[in-house]
């Protein structure tokens, strides 16, 4: 009797951690996002940041050839359709370098 309960305790924890391990092994990798330059930077790379659609990446560009390469991220605010909430989005994604 105690082999039998002993055999179905082993039996009952197997069968309880497996789903754990199922979903330990099912998580996604954590991509590495890479800063994106926005003195270098295609309308199609600025598109792909969060908040910045195909009108506010033209402008980022516009903006740099009008008036030379960005110095700073914070010039970005200089945009038009670009303030303080968009920025702070953004800001751990671009550089100027």
């Amino acid at each position: 009797m105690k082999k039998m309960f002993c055999l179905g305790m082993i039996v009952l924890s197997l069968a309880l951690s497996a789903p754990l391990q199922i979903a330990v092994a099912a998580e996604p990798e954590v991509a590495t996002v890479q800063s994106v330059n926005i003195n270098t930077a295609t309308l199609a790379e600025l598109e792909a940041l969060p908040g910045i659609g195909a009108v506010s990446a033209q402008r980022i560009i516009d903006y740099r050839n009008e008036r030379g390469p960005f110095s700073a991220v914070d010039q970005l605010v200089e945009v038009k359709g670009i303030g303080e909430k968009s920025l702070e989005k953004i800001r751990p994604l671009v550089s100027t370098n």
